[in-house]
């Protein structure tokens, strides 16, 4: 297994069906290392910005669980991609507004990102209207840090009661993005206190460079991009 905090995930493969193949790989490495199933951690390939053409060859080599960062561009991209594959799972793992929850809930099989009492109304509203429930993670800002969504770690306990009690959501588990320029391996451990402690399994942590730490300490979804597709084109 690679250390955790190297760049031993940078892109080195030829094709993004060889470099999913190699993360594969990192995640059993991990898993084995921390006395997991692999089979318990969901990879996500979070193919934000990339087009249809790009994501084409990573379905082909059978990956079909995927992230997306805005609800238009997933709305615009997937249809098609369904079609073809009836059995891709797309994830919400950007901020969500509220005025989009319905668009939300119809496009997404899981939403990563509830962070605040008007998301958790919105989506109960909707998921209610349309009868669909997609799974839904709340995102803890684990580092507090100013310009990045999600629930103080001190608040989590209380917006998790809220969301349960008030609006009648089944949340699965949380969801967190370490400080880029932190030791991810706290916040990791943070956020699997935070669950454990309020009942929940799911743990959506883990990116290109920091996943083998989330599986250590325990994540079941890590979201991964630039290890899978390579460089990551600029959103238009």
């Amino acid at each position: 297994m690679t250390d955790p905090g190297s760049d031993a995930h940078a892109p080195l493969a030829a094709t993004s069906a060889a470099r999913l193949e190699a993360v594969r790989r990192q995640i059993a490495d991990a898993c084995r290392l921390a006395g997991r199933d692999p089979a318990q951690v969901c990879l996500v390939a979070v193919s934000k910005t990339f087009p249809a053409g790009d994501i084409a060859p990573v379905l082909a080599a059978g990956q079909r669980v995927f992230g997306e960062n805005r609800v238009q561009e997933a709305r615009a991209k997937w249809p098609q991609l369904r079609a073809d594959h009836p059995d891709v799972r797309v994830h919400l793992i950007g901020p969500l507004q509220s005025n989009k929850a319905r668009e939300a809930v119809e496009t997404f099989d899981a939403i990563h990102t509830v962070d605040r009492p008007k998301i958790a109304a919105a989506l109960a509203e909707e998921m209610a209207r349309l009868g669909r429930r997609p799974q839904l993670f709340v995102q803890v800002n684990t580092g507090a840090e100013p310009q990045k969504a999600g629930v103080l770690p001190e608040a989590a306990d209380a917006f998790l009661a809220r969301c349960r009690d008030d609006f009648a959501l089944e949340i699965s588990g949380l969801m967190c993005i370490p400080p880029v320029d932190a030791v991810a391996a706290p916040h990791f451990a943070l956020l699997a206190e935070i669950a454990a402690r309020n009942g929940l399994a799911g743990l959506s942590m883990g990116m290109s460079a920091d996943f083998e730490a989330a599986i250590l300490q325990g994540a079941t979804h890590v979201r991964i991009g630039s290890a899978i597709f390579g460089h990551r084109p600029s959103p238009a």
